[in-house]
């Protein structure tokens, strides 16, 4: 292409906002379908329900000063107490149908609750990509589910510290809803098993902070992969598609 002729599509590329010259030569991005909808829509739910039991059990753990006025008139940590049950339940619920997903759906939706200990291939993948957050690495592996150390950290950090919190949280619900309850039907043994009523209520306030510590460095891997890997993370869990960059 001589100077004129250059210079012509230049302009026209301008004006009309088209450069075909820049998009052969662009990088190529490619998507695979990784996170069916109910996969992504129990994510964001889940995200709604721990960050109001977070709060809420915070406040409970750490009750507000005493309100003025009667107690029939201000009923602030009735409400905070009653969203935590909601919440508590929405969480409850969700992990349910999250299992259930996880024997119908694709086997993306599998990785949450199952870790393969026995694969020493795995247990490379999870070496190289502690190497890639500790910034030991130049590029990340390509994985079009979770990376292997994501696997473990959701197996190992999130689910077994959600159900212990679903147990030891429906064991002190029960206790309130007194002897015969549902809740105290099916969870009551937690209390006996972790000595007396006191200790679980440490262990679970306790337990929020792992959550909390979890979510924390989700989030921190989640953004950074974004921005310095080759492949999407957080739109991934909103359209369900994988990105990967050249």
């Amino acid at each position: 292409m001589n100077a004129k002729a250059t210079t012509q599509y230049d302009e026209r590329a301008a004006v009309t906002g088209t450069d075909e010259k820049a998009v052969s030569g662009g990088k190529s991005i490619k998507s695979v379908y990784v996170y069916e909808a109910p996969v992504r829509i129990w994510h964001w739910i889940n995200v709604l329900a721990i960050t109001t039991l977070c709060i809420t059990g915070y406040f409970i753990g750490s009750p507000l000063p005493t309100m003025p006025g009667e107690a029939t008139n201000v009923f602030v940590m009735g409400y905070i107490r009653a969203a935590h049950f909601i919440a508590g339940y929405v969480m409850a619920i969700g992990l349910v149908v999250r299992a259930y997903w996880a024997v119908v759906g694709n086997h993306h939706a599998r990785e949450l609750f199952t870790i393969p200990i026995f694969s020493s291939a795995y247990w490379g993948e999870v070496w190289a990509m502690f190497k890639w957050y500790h910034f030991l690495s130049q590029r990340p592996n390509r994985y079009v589910g979770h990376n292997p150390l994501a696997r473990l950290a959701m197996f190992g950090l999130f689910l077994t510290t959600a159900v212990f919190m679903i147990c030891t949280g429906f064991a002190m619900y029960g206790e309130g809803a007194q002897m015969g309850s549902w809740a105290e039907r099916a969870f009551g043994w937690v209390i006996p098993l972790m000595g007396q009523s006191q200790d679980v209520h440490t262990w679970h306030h306790m337990g929020m902070w792992l959550i909390i510590f979890f979510i924390l460095m989700h989030v921190y891997a989640a953004v950074r992969e974004d921005i310095m890997g080759r492949q999407s993370v957080i739109s991934t869990m909103v359209s369900g598609y994988r990105t990967f960059k050249d």
